[in-house]
């Protein structure tokens, strides 16, 4: 890669609007839960498993802003390459407290209505000067509900043993045991002795 193209590439990962300077490992997680117990023959599989929110571990690094110069401190008049560690750190802190679902954009895929669900910090010698950080992000399953307007109980006969109408999904009919109606039909008449 030639220099132009490595001082204007975009990154291509954010957390939110925060920005990583490096991304050691991303590690994505989609679990589907299935029940335990047994499901019928014909019944419908969808009904017996549902999808987990997604999760992804992100390990990151930002480097240290810092004076725009070698020979003067010019962060001390307001001039630097970025945020300290420092100010990083509580920017990450700031998101996670906030508790408002952003998009985290990885090597990957694109994820949406994420939160930080934990956040790890390491200094050691070696990450004194920047923030490295091991970020746990998890979506937040949003569902939507509607309001239906049905007759007031006032206004039914039976009111207050009448409840809403509802939406119970698609129902399908099981045609009639004819043997079983045969056998009932034919121990009747001869109960009553016709047969």
């Amino acid at each position: 890669m030639d220099i132009l193209s490595t001082l204007f590439q975009q990154q291509s990962r954010k957390i939110g609007m925060i920005i990583p300077s490096v991304v050691v490992s991303e590690k994505h997680s989609d679990t589907l839960e299935i029940t335990e117990h047994p499901v019928e023959v014909g019944a419908a599989i969808a009904d017996h498993a549902y999808k987990k929110p997604s999760e992804v571990v992100m390990e990151v690094g930002f480097a240290g802003g810092g004076s725009l110069l070698d020979f003067a401190d010019t962060s001390a008049i307001g001039l630097s390459l970025g945020l300290s560690p420092q100010e990083t750190y509580q920017e990450l802190l700031n998101l996670q407290a906030s508790r408002i679902p952003f998009d985290v954009i990885t090597g990957k895929r694109l994820y949406s209505n994420m939160l930080i669900r934990a956040m790890e910090v390491t200094t050691d010698k070696t990450t004194e000067n920047v923030l490295s950080a091991v970020l746990t992000l998890r979506e937040v399953l949003i569902s939507q509900t509607q309001q239906i307007s049905v007759a007031d109980k006032t206004d039914m006969k039976d009111g207050v043993s009448t409840s809403a109408v509802l939406n119970t999904g698609t129902k399908t009919t099981k045609p009639p045991n004819n043997s079983l109606l045969k056998s009932f039909s034919g121990n009747v008449a001869s109960f009553l002795g016709l047969g």
